[in-house]
């Protein structure tokens, strides 16, 4: 099925919350047993006003988003059982497509199918440190500019066939 994306819209949340809950536990290997309705209220209270959201799309199914705004990557996660299929790469692009020439973010370090993905897509590994809410390791990467994005429209995003789409404006509240 094809990919495609959009902006996120409040409706989407009861979709795409489970979906990014359960790809985090996967991903990192822990149980949060923090309320669905928290998570749902930090995505439109905390994520949204200082990020924009692109959601990954096939057919009517989320299979991934990614927050990020021109200086940094807040989350970005992939459906469960879609990883390999361009998906995470789609939505990096997305990031760095609007970023103001680099990026950072911050993934867990026992997160090694992550932080395979970032090192294979030029992000490098700057710092180590402990994240005190979930107890856990973390590393800082950062994406320097690259001839990848010289030139590239902050406006648009990169899809994986590599064509050029408007991004439109998230609907935050």
């Amino acid at each position: 099925m094809t990919l495609h994306f959009a902006p996120f819209e409040i409706p989407m949340a009861e979709a795409l919350v489970p979906m990014w809950r359960e790809s985090f536990e996967h991903g990192v290997g822990i149980v949060d047993s923090h309320p669905i309705d928290e998570q749902r209220a930090y995505l439109i209270d905390c994520v949204l006003p200082e990020h924009d959201v692109t959601v990954a799309l096939q057919g009517d199914r989320i299979v991934g988003f990614v927050a990020s705004n021109a200086v940094s990557v807040s989350q970005r996660f992939v459906r469960v059982g879609c990883h390999g299929q361009g998906i995470g790469r789609a939505l990096l692009r997305c990031a760095m497509a609007a970023s103001a020439g680099s990026l950072w973010l911050y993934t867990f370090a026992r997160n090694a199918r992550a932080r395979r993905f970032y090192e294979s897509n030029g992000l490098v590994a700057v710092a180590f440190g402990f994240e005190p809410v979930w107890q856990q390791g973390d590393v800082r990467y950062e994406w320097p500019l690259t001839p990848m994005t010289v030139g590239a429209d902050p406006n648009c995003v990169n899809p994986p066939d590599g064509s050029l789409r408007p991004r439109r404006e998230h609907s935050a509240r």
